[in-house]
């Protein structure tokens, strides 16, 4: 088990009502077995450019067996370099994917659910309009969680695809607003972090505050920054490329891995947990940086929400592999809603 410092108790574990959004497409979950029903967990994701939703059942073998999910570009943190605030319709869009999320938990029965925000509610001014809005709108009572928290949830989430070959990995998370960096490793039979960090980078930030940076110079810009996490992580111990693998979960890290598997549309059944070399994956960063936004916009894996926010991303993960060149890179299509729905089981269950 990873281990982690007391956090704040779950901020609401009750029934979520809401109204039906008129846009929410039927779902046609499992067939229910006769007999005594197996309670379902939520866990939400609300970061700087997406609205996440994930409805699972907890399964003998440990593992989550998934009954629904819903992923929305809400772009909450559009505008909040620039004025320190969260913009009126970056608002009413989140609400807008919010309420969808309550009529999905509320379809479905959810017995328990855990709804955070990250980067962009911590950086506003105003986040307690957001959090008033949501909360009126929809029912569900966000909680704005800390850096540190939010590295721990996402290694939480990722530990089981930790390869077993290796002595640990270096997790990253590119998010819009932020990127985490989280080192695991095993230890008695068991993974725990030896190092974690946050910094204030992301790709919506960046797209916003370095618009018209080449793609050259935005990379020398951030290897600087990840140059200093490096040293701070040394004296958490000696971290050994060859001895390690990278381990990445986020839009840009699953993209790259999508181009790289030559997906004419996304699967996540082919991405997630996928193996690659990171040269290879470096490659396709590069490539796919050096091409025009239009371009871009016209790749199936990518498409017009996300075409603008490939560069920084690619930016972002060549700078931390240029201070952690492991040789291979594990993708994740899973994180923070795994992680956040492990210990929600674990602790409704205690």
């Amino acid at each position: 088990m990873l281990g982690s410092p007391p956090r704040p108790p779950i901020v609401s574990t009750r029934r979520m009502s809401a109204r039906p959004h008129p846009r929410t497409k039927p779902h046609r979950g499992p067939a229910r077995r006769p007999g005594r029903r197996v309670p379902l967990y939520a866990a939400i994701d609300l970061g700087t450019n997406n609205c996440r939703l994930l409805i699972a059942a907890p399964r003998r073998d440990g593992g989550l067996r998934v009954v629904d999910s819903f992923s929305r570009i809400v772009r909450l943190g559009e505008g909040l370099a620039h004025t320190g605030t969260l913009g009126d319709a970056a608002i009413a869009r989140t609400v807008d994917a919010l309420t969808v999320c309550a009529a999905r938990m509320k379809k479905h029965g959810v017995a328990h659910v855990r709804a955070i925000a990250t980067e962009a509610a911590r950086a506003a001014r105003n986040a307690d309009v957001l959090l008033a809005r949501v909360s009126e709108a929809t029912g569900i009572a966000l909680d704005i969680v800390s850096p540190e928290e939010e590295a721990r949830l996402a290694a939480v989430g990722c530990a089981p695809l930790v390869g077993d070959a290796y002595r640990g990995a270096l997790v990253f998370d590119i998010g819009g607003g932020s990127t985490e960096l989280i080192w695991i490793a095993r230890a008695n039979e068991s993974l725990k972090p030896l190092f974690s960090a946050s910094v204030p980078v992301g790709v919506v930030s960046l797209a916003e505050a370095r618009r018209g940076v080449s793609y050259t110079a935005l990379t020398a810009e951030l290897h600087e920054t990840f140059a200093q996490l490096r040293w701070r992580m040394e004296r958490a111990g000696a971290f050994v490329p060859a001895a390690n693998h990278l381990l990445g979960t986020s839009g840009t890290v699953t993209t790259l891995a999508a181009v790289a598997l030559g997906l004419k549309r996304y699967l996540r059944a082919r991405v997630d947990a996928s193996w690659h070399k990171t040269q290879t994956i470096l490659d396709v960063a590069d490539r796919l940086a050096g091409l025009s936004l239009e371009a871009r916009r016209a790749m199936p894996c990518i498409g017009r929400d996300r075409a603008d926010l490939m560069m920084p991303g690619c930016a972002i993960f060549r700078a931390i592999q240029a201070h952690w060149p492991c040789p291979e890179l594990r993708v994740a299509d899973r994180g923070l809603r795994e992680g956040m729905l492990r210990e929600l089981i674990a602790e409704t269950r205690a």
